[in-house]
């Protein structure tokens, strides 16, 4: 089966399928070129997916991912990160084995087959030159035939005729025997020329055709053999990653078998764990007992029953203290609006009936501490992170030891660190001092001494807070049994209303305070309520203030102002929306912190 004998008279065919031929593998490497593409997309958009997913460093959404099952996640990220990269593998080896190859090929293809053509095109030219001269030499001999047989004709008729002279029938003879010598002529030549063109025919139609034919359908069969090669290689590119995309698979399978939910339970409890004790019981109050009460009864004297000390609040009490507690804050302001005037009198709280004082007195001894600790809780853990205090006291006492904990961590091994680095320094010096050709030793001492400087810095920082460590440890109720049995000790002694309402303490800015002892508590309860609290030194001014907006502070513990009036602040705005301000030593409270502009002094901030 050859195209050099099948197909001898079918050059114009044969050039456009090879034509097609070309096209056809063209068209397979831009198909190759488009899939490298989508699998370089499709792998930048799994990067991509799984770089938003990430956790952001330093941030709190890290430090929730301590969970396994948020660990799985993170490990099924970065399998998929991995999974992207066998895609980019894909697209790279079917750019360097397929298309690289394949457009080297078709341009060798094409110059092939343009050279294979070319000759076939001299060969028909040739053999149509030889055919032209074989026609020209036909039509000559035909001619000269002609003209020898009408000068013939025109002898025997000259010679014929007996009024012709002798001269003129010889001349007539003559000029048929040239004619006749030239048809003889024109018959040998035409005679050469055919078998020469018979034998060019020959040649062409069965030694330069098929040999031509020949070459390109090898041609053309080398580029099938190519083209199906090239479907091979695109089918193992893929296979060469099946066994690491499985391996990423298998990985997002282990991960998803390693997460364990009573771990995770047990991280919740460590997270969330405050510490505290559960409030007591509270007390039963018997409401069957008419309340027989006179106008002087009203005392807190008789409010508590005999036995029990005086408790005194002369004037200078007012605006004091409670036992135990701070002064409350009013509550929270609302969400602020464009203006004052959305919001008549600004952020208050509803206004409260005043009751006589032994009222409040014994609101304050029968007050459930759960709810109170729960608002402590709620708003210790609202604070903002620019507003820990250094030593974690917003925190309860689980969690504040917790992060006391991870701080000394931090800082050992940063003091190991900076113990490395010293003793690196020292032995550089030992060299040096062994061979001063190699270093001037005296040039590490500044380096040496600062290091060493930072060591002690770390170490005295590393103290303090092992300071704080052990305070902490000692008053946890879990960790400490003598406290637990000194807790036991007092409720027996004492009513458990008292006790609660301890525990219910709470600093001004929502964050919460460790119970004191029990023994400083009945200090505190044989101590007169005048000499406690009469004692206290006002807070020291920490800035001014001047009001944007009037506000009518109708509830306790605020304080009213008006537009542009300037004060002088005492406390800064813990989170809560109120900042504490003063008019002069009597006249103090709290503003919603929107409606003034605050201006502190540098040395309060620096503190």
């Amino acid at each position: 089966m050859s195209w050099g004998t099948e197909l001898w008279d079918q050059f114009d065919n044969l050039e456009k399928h090879t034509q097609w031929g070309i096209d056809i593998l063209e068209k397979y490497i831009k198909f190759v070129k488009e899939r490298t593409e989508i699998e370089l997309s499709y792998a930048k958009q799994l990067r991509n997916l799984s770089k938003k997913y990430q956790p952001k460093k330093n941030s709190k959404e890290e430090e929730e991912y301590k969970y396994t099952s948020c660990k799985a996640f993170i490990s099924t990220l970065n399998e998929m990160n991995d999974y992207a990269g066998q895609h980019e593998v894909i697209s790279e080896n079917m750019a360097s084995q397929i298309i690289v190859d394949l457009a080297r090929y078709v341009q060798e293809l094409k110059q092939e087959r343009k050279s294979n053509f070319h000759d076939g095109r001299k060969a028909q030219q040739h053999i149509e030159t030889c055919w032209k001269q074989l026609e020209s030499s036909k039509r000559r001999f035909e001619r000269d035939c002609k003209e020898a047989d009408r000068a013939q004709q025109y002898f025997e008729k000259m010679d014929a005729d007996i009024n012709v002279t002798k001269a003129d029938v010889e001349k007539a003879r003559q000029q048929a025997q040239i004619r006749h010598q030239m048809a003889e002529d024109s018959k040998a030549d035409y005679s050469s020329i055919l078998q020469k063109f018979n034998h060019e025919q020959h040649e062409y139609y069965h030694t330069h055709i098929p040999n031509i034919f020949q070459k390109i359908q090898e041609m053309e069969e080398r580029r099938i053999v190519r083209i199906g090669e090239s479907m091979k290689t695109y089918a193992e590119v893929d296979r060469q990653v099946i066994p690491i995309i499985g391996k990423c698979l298998d990985g997002i399978v282990k991960a998803a078998e390693s997460i364990d939910q009573k771990n995770d339970s047990q991280l919740v409890i460590e997270a969330y764990k405050s510490g505290f004790e559960p409030p007591g019981d509270i007390e039963f109050e018997d409401y069957t007992q008419p309340m027989k009460r006179t106008v002087s009864d009203n005392s807190l004297s008789n409010s508590r029953g005999e036995g029990k000390p005086d408790l005194k609040f002369g004037g200078k009490s007012k605006g004091k203290l409670w036992p135990f507690i701070k002064k409350n804050k009013p509550p929270p302001p609302p969400p602020a609006s464009a203006s004052p005037s959305a919001v008549p009198n600004g952020p208050q709280s509803p206004k409260q009936q005043k009751e006589p004082l032994s009222h409040r007195f014994n609101e304050f001894m029968t007050s459930k501490p759960k709810i109170h600790c729960f608002r402590s809780l709620k708003r210790g853990l609202s604070l903002k992170l620019g507003a820990t205090p250094e030593d974690f006291s917003n925190l309860p006492p689980e969690q504040r030891r917790k992060k006391l904990q991870q701080k000394v961590d931090e800082l050992n091994k940063e003091i190991q660190k900076e113990m490395d680095q010293r003793d690196a320094i020292t032995k550089m010096k030992d060299v040096y001092l062994k061979n001063p050709q190699m270093g001037d030793p005296a040039s590490l001492d500044h380096k040496l001494a600062e290091v060493s400087q930072n060591i002690e810095k770390l170490r005295l920082e590393t103290q303090k807070f092992e300071a704080w460590l052990a305070e902490v440890e000692g008053r946890l109720p879990a960790r400490s049994e003598q406290a637990r049995r000194q807790s036991g000790l007092y409720d027996s002694q004492n009513p458990p209303t008292v006790n609660n309402c301890a525990q219910d303490r709470e600093s001004p800015d929502g964050s919460y305070t460790e119970e004191q002892s029990q023994e400083s508590e009945v200090k505190v309860l044989a101590t007169d309520f005048d000499d406690e609290f009469d004692d206290e030194e006002p807070l020291a001014a920490i800035g001014t203030c001047k009001a944007l907006y009037t506000f009518e502070g109708q509830n306790e513990g605020t304080i009213s102002v008006v537009e542009g009036e300037t004060l002088y602040v005492i406390e800064e705005d813990k989170g809560d929306g109120w900042t504490r301000i003063r008019r002069n030593e009597d006249e103090e409270g709290y503003v919603p912190t929107s409606y003034v502009e605050v201006c502190l002094d540098k040395n309060a901030k620096d503190s």
